[in-house]
Parts: structure tokens; sequence; C-alpha cells
């Protein structure tokens, strides 16, 4: 694909599915579009868009691709020992009720992966737990509960997969008492407004794939949206380079803690080794 080429793709991807390919790394993101017309047999890229204008399905098999709709419950099940172990508690000594932003959920896991969690550190407790993704789509099967595969379900321990999950044939489905504590909705990171006094946000391998502004731009908005002392968690393999610029201190890897404004990081006065 040349550059004339790309132009068009990346005109055409933000009228079709509203997703503007330049807050996205270049070189990655050609690979993708390139292997994913390959597979489509898309000699001519004009006319598999023009294709693509009068085809919904061939819209939604785009979306779904550049979405990259990977999750699983409990995913890095060693992070989110961390999180039920150190985090969750120390949140919880602050407020009765939490509320958290799971940005970029996908298929679900992840939001109902707090919801369990939650169930079992205060059970009963009307926390507010939000799941966001820009595909629709996905965010069908997410509400609905699954169905989810044995690959999804993996590191889930046996007691918590016969108490929170039902099965059916070889599909996992989330029971109705996880599933209705959790609110899916549409939002695009880049687009649409934050959420507001968040105690803990998860967003996990979604802005690896983003450039260096569009990550400054969603990490800052994510440190709008945590109330003072709300924590951001993010993927093992993310780094916020500039925490401290933006009013973020680090606990322990992959967990960022909102400072109080006008706070040094360096004067010690903030704990960050719980």
């Amino acid at each position: 694909m040349d550059d004339n080429e790309y132009t068009y793709v990346k005109r055409k991807v933000n009228e079709l599915l509203c997703i503007d390919l330049d807050n996205y790394k270049e070189r990655q993101m050609r690979r993708r579009i390139n292997s994913f017309l390959d597979r489509a047999n898309a000699d001519d890229v004009g006319s598999y868009f023009n294709s693509m204008e009068k085809d919904q399905k061939m819209i939604q098999d785009l979306k779904d691709f550049l979405t990259i709709n990977v999750s699983e419950f409990f995913r890095d099940d060693r992070q989110f020992e961390k999180l039920e172990s150190v985090i969750m508690p120390e949140l919880l000594r602050d407020r009765v009720c939490l509320k958290l932003w799971s940005a970029g959920c996908s298929i679900g896991a992840e939001p109902y992966t707090m919801a369990i969690i939650l169930e079992e550190l205060s059970p009963g407790t009307n926390h507010k737990i939000i799941a966001t993704d820009l595909d629709e789509t996905i965010l069908k099967q997410a509400r609905a509960g699954g169905p989810y595969m044995e690959q999804d379900v993996r590191n889930v321990r046996p007691q918590r997969l016969a108490k929170y999950f039902r099965k059916e044939g070889d599909k996992y489905w989330v029971v109705d008492s996880i599933r209705n504590r959790v609110h899916f909705k549409q939002h695009n990171l880049l687009g649409d407004p934050y959420e507001d006094n968040c105690d803990l946000i998860l967003c996990r391998n979604v802005v690896i794939y983003f450039t260096d502004n569009a990550k400054s731009k969603i990490n800052r908005g994510f440190h709008a949206s945590l109330r003072e002392g709300g924590v951001l968690f993010i993927g093992g393999s993310e780094i916020i380079f500039d925490s401290s610029k933006i009013g973020l201190c680090v606990i322990i890897p992959s967990f960022y803690r909102k400072l109080p404004a006008g706070t040094n990081v360096k004067s010690g006065s903030i704990r960050t080794d719980i």
C-alpha cells in the first residue's frame, strides 16, 4: 500500500467507522490493514471500499479487526492478585461504595472480573461498574454475559467458575447476579466525554496501539476522571513515562495513583510502596 492509498484508506475508515487512524501508530496500522486486505483478497483498495459502503457486514468485519477484541477473565492473573490483595482493600477502606470504569472492555471479561472480586471483598454492596468500548457489536456479547469459551475463563479458579458461571455445552455464561452489576455503553476514548470521580480505572493493553500524542490525551483524560487517591490500572507492557507531569505516581508496576493537586512526587510525602 503506497502513501496515496493509505491516505485514502484513512479517510474511508474515518467516514465509515468513525475511527481516526492518525491516532494510531502508522507502521503498525499499515501492516494490519495490509493483512486485512490480503485476507479479503482485495486487489484494488478503491473498489473494495466502494463495496464496503453498501455492505454493513464488511464494515463490521473491518471494525472488529482494527479494534482487536482480545480479552479474558483475570487476564494476567498475577496482576489481578495484586489488585485483589493490595489495591482494592485500600480503596475500600476509603469508600464503602466504589465507582469503577473499565475502558476498552471488549467482550466484558474485565468488568465482570471486577464484579466477582468486589462481590467477594464486599458482598452485597452496590458498587458502580461502568464498562465501555468503541465496538457496539462486541458490547452486545458483553451485555449478554457470554457466550465465553474455555480459553476466556482459563484463569478463573474452579470454585469461582462453579459459582459465577453457568455452563451450556462447551460455552460459559456469567450468572445474572454478576451480569446485572455492570453497565455497558459505547465510548470513543479519543472523542467522547470521560467518566468522573472514579475510584479505579482499568485500561489495559489498549493505548499501546496509539501514537504518543493520543496516549498523552487519554492518560490526561484518565487523570481528570479519577478522584484524588484513585487508581489507574494499565497493561504490564505499558508505562506512563510522563506520569509525574500528569499528576500520577506509580504505586506498584501497572498501578498509578492520582496525587493531590500541587503534590511534589519527589518530596516523599506520598506513600508509593503499598
